[in-house]
């Protein structure tokens, strides 16, 4: 009898709450500030996904044969009239993928699903930003993790 077995996808680890508030502090100085300042409104910080509807995803993602899911950073259109208010600022798409075996090697590739309208990507989008919303947790306006000082030279400094 021929046993296969199966490798491993898993890439990911948990973290500590030291690493994401340094992760998230990093962000904010690195990029979020930036951002901001080219948006000349507060872009988002986090994007907010419900259990039901990621398990939902995931339900679909594994019925097509998938094995992953990649999370794309996003930006809106600047004319986006679902949600005024996210006009422009970042949000997520994540994209059904498949893990294939190349001559190159392992390769992990959007999954495209036939549709009426003919082949699709698998994708899940637009969650729920903070800020404009959304930000739960946030009583105090200094938002959900953290207090981050960004020194922006001439432009002066803000607390995040």
């Amino acid at each position: 009898m021929t046993t296969i077995q199966k490798k491993s996808l898993s890439v990911g680890k948990y973290v500590d709450t030291n690493h994401v508030n340094a992760v998230i502090r990093n962000y904010k100085q690195e990029r979020w500030a930036q951002s901001t300042s080219r948006l000349g409104k507060e872009d988002s910080r986090s994007v907010w996904f419900s259990i039901e509807e990621l398990e939902g995803f995931i339900e679909k993602v594994k019925g097509h044969g998938g094995d992953g899911i990649r999370f794309y950073f996003s930006v809106l259109p600047h004319d986006y009239t679902e949600v005024p208010e996210y006009a422009g600022r970042q949000n997520l798409v994540l994209v059904a993928s498949k893990t294939k075996e190349t001559a190159t090697g392992t390769k992990n590739k959007d999954l495209y699903i036939n549709t009426k309208e003919g082949a699709q990507m698998l994708a899940y989008g637009d969650g729920a930003a903070c800020p404009p919303f959304f930000c739960t947790g946030d009583t105090d306006g200094w938002g959900d993790i953290g207090i981050t000082i960004i020194d922006r030279g001439d432009e002066g400094m803000v607390v995040v």
